[in-house]
């Protein structure tokens, strides 16, 4: 009788298949999908149409954030002005009323527009988490000499409830992939 030795998964971050294509990305993607494994990402040099919905990505809260952020600078802004207009330094000029709303406007705008960016920028950073310097793809040889140019990966995570080392790595060469790579954490 043979005994079966499982490889160490212990540091293992997860498989790296090379597609040749981006169609076939996107076809092993939503195979893997359907497959069952849940915790994958895909690496293209350059946007491709459809892998956002073959890897069932869930809309980005970042318009919101950045809606709640223009809120809040629209409103602040106009409350701003108008507290140093009509309570905490009251002018009488020309026999105008205090509270002349239609004034506040531009400068209502104004922080409208800069708390809406400030938003956005530090939402993109927490959503995307910039700044990673470290992520275990870096560490492929193949993956860096090809992402950036013409490279199609889809990456499957050793922490995903399906994963097998042997089962993932016989479904990713399956689908198609031209290279597998196991990535260490």
């Amino acid at each position: 009788m043979e005994a079966h030795v499982e490889k160490n998964t212990a540091n293992l971050y997860g498989l790296l298949a090379k597609f040749n294509t981006p169609e076939d990305l996107i076809a092993a993607t939503n195979r893997a999908y359907e497959a069952g494994y849940r915790k994958m990402d895909a690496y293209t040099p350059y946007p491709v149409e459809g892998l956002s919905h073959a890897l069932r990505l869930k809309p980005s809260p970042l318009p919101l954030l950045i809606f709640a952020g223009g809120l809040a600078g629209a409103v602040g802004g106009f409350l701003m002005q108008a507290f140093a207009q009509v309570i905490d330094y009251p002018q009488n000029i020309g026999g105008r009323p205090l509270f002349s709303w239609p004034t506040y406007i531009p400068i209502a705008f104004e922080t409208t527009v800069l708390m809406a960016a400030l938003a956005g920028i530090l939402g993109l950073f927490v959503f995307a988490r910039f700044p990673q310097p470290y992520h275990p793809v870096f560490r492929s040889d193949d993956f860096h000499a090809h992402a950036s140019q013409d490279g199609f990966y889809l990456g499957i995570e050793a922490s995903d409830p399906k994963f097998n080392l042997e089962n993932t790595r016989r479904l990713m060469q399956e689908l198609g992939s031209i290279h597998v790579t196991e990535l260490e954490a």
